[in-house]
């Protein structure tokens, strides 16, 4: 398979034999297929048209623009990796920054796009020297602080901005959907944040019947009285319509802030070629850096254009662990159907109108699953966190990303935040390693390679799901 086209048929094309799965170059009748596919979507819609409504995107463009990065992912890494590429929901806080600063959606994407061109470029020097390059560069100390602080710096959006528009709103569909992520097993608990947005749109709707409006705050900021659940703008939505484009515009200060994830998207990548080549059992090591660059060109594509960043999802991973199905030939129904919805405003009009409160109730959780995936990162790779040599530069970078610590230079330069936490975290670890007495030195738990995204197992009735529907890794016995 040069592109990933001509899959063969695997066995009747009913289901995956006992003890096999279907490979990347297989796959099951079309009309199986097809399902499928429309299983990949639902799996990664929640977090795909979540993120670029919580950045201020057009949310129907994100969705198509999610079916097309994917097409072009699969082409690119020649069938052999089976991923869905959606919204990355690491640049949220990003996006909070930049329009603090007086940026928008331009200024946004521009910084995006630069990201996705560094994440290119990262990609082929992973496959011009090999995977042990981000070992090297990125320890998992190192990519652990940097995610968990992307993570938690987004807790002011959360309790200053969606919190309040509706606080009782906000507390039931919190704990409905923790309640999801606990009780609810296999698929469904993948889907838990789209079903906890459900939830929220049921509640505010019954709300709005039995208590009226509510005197809150709104979007931007003020007081004033509203329905909770406003769909004004769906009926007036036409059902067929192309999404609305923007180019990007440029801002060093909004690149600075943004490059930071790139630590995160790396790992991110890396790790779910581990994972899928786990499972399937092909050594996808050589395909990395492809996998790596792939992502950065279609991030490149989409905020060209006024999409959010891509990235594969851990989402659909899940579902091929939990059917034992990885062939590609889903992955292009499930990205035809993306393209679908996409090409729908009277859906995009839906998705805008979900409430504050329900927001407020989902991105508690969500935002403190992002950052406690750095305190996986450094579980699963049993980081020794009593070593000053790993401890010193975490806790210093930490604090100053998650309390937005700002570092003055000009009267028009800062860096503050993410971008100051990450710097300090990085550089920190490698000048102190540099001058370190050796007994601090000595490597601790396995390489880093992933973002603790392998661990999965075929029983998928007692898996242990992150926001994103990753299983959780179980680290080994001390």
């Amino acid at each position: 398979m040069k592109v990933g086209f001509g899959w063969k048929l695997h066995g009747d094309g009913r289901a995956p034999r006992p003890g096999v799965v279907v490979r990347p170059d297989e796959r099951l009748s079309w009309g199986r297929t097809v399902g499928l596919g429309a299983q990949h979507v639902v799996a990664m819609f929640g977090a795909t048209f979540v993120a670029p409504v919580l950045m201020g995107l057009d949310p129907n463009l994100a969705v198509m623009v999610s079916g097309v990065a994917t097409v072009f992912f699969l082409l690119v890494t020649g069938g052999r990796i089976p991923s869905y590429l959606g919204s990355s929901l690491s640049f949220v806080g990003v996006a909070a920054v930049i329009r603090t600063q007086g940026g928008d959606a331009a200024t946004l994407t521009g910084a995006l796009l630069v990201v996705g061109a560094v994440l290119a470029a990262c990609g082929a020097v992973v496959q011009a020297l090999g995977g042990k390059v981000i070992h090297a560069v990125l320890p998992p100390v190192v990519t652990g602080a940097v995610v968990m602080l992307i993570g938690f710096n987004l807790a002011p959006v959360a309790a200053g901005t969606y919190w309040p528009q509706d606080q009782w709103t906000a507390l039931l569909t919190m704990a409905f959907t923790g309640l999801a992520l606990v009780v609810l097993r296999g698929f469904w608990s993948r889907i838990a944040i789209f079903l906890g947005l459900v939830f929220g749109y049921a509640v505010s709707w019954l709300f709005d019947r039995v208590f009226g409006r509510i005197d809150s705050v709104n979007g931007a900021g003020q007081t004033v009285e509203h329905w909770r659940l406003d769909l004004s703008g769906v009926g007036k939505a036409e059902w067929v319509g192309f999404p609305s484009l923007h180019a990007p515009s440029f801002s060093l200060s909004a690149v600075l802030v943004a490059l930071p994830v790139v630590v995160a998207l790396i790992a991110e990548n890396a790790g779910h070629v581990k994972a899928v080549g786990e499972m399937t059992g092909d050594r996808l090591d050589d395909r990395m850096g492809t996998a790596i660059m792939a992502d950065g060109a279609a991030t490149v594509m989409s905020t060209a254009v006024g999409g959010p960043a891509t990235t594969t999802y851990a989402e659909n991973i899940g579902v091929m662990a939990a059917t034992r199905v990885y062939s590609t030939a889903a992955y292009w129904c499930a990205a035809g159907f993306a393209i679908l919805f996409g090409l729908c405003p009277k859906f995009g009009a839906v998705i805008a109108a979900i409430p504050g409160g329900v927001l407020g109730g989902i991105t508690v959780v969500l935002y403190g699953m992002i950052g406690l995936l750095g305190a996986q990162i450094w579980v699963h790779n049993r980081v020794d966190l009593t070593n000053p040599l790993h401890l010193v530069p975490v806790a210093a970078g930490v604090i100053v990303g998650i309390g937005n610590v700002t570092l003055k230079f000009t009267d028009n330069f800062e860096l503050s935040g993410i971008a100051l936490g990450t710097i300090i975290v990085l550089t920190g670890y490698h000048v102190l390693r540099l001058m370190a007495p050796a007994h601090m030195k000595q490597p601790t738990g396995t390489p880093l390679l992933d973002a603790g995204t392998t661990g999965y197992d075929d029983n998928d009735d007692n898996d242990d799901n992150d926001d994103n529907g990753t299983k959780r890794s179980r680290p080994g016995p001390e």
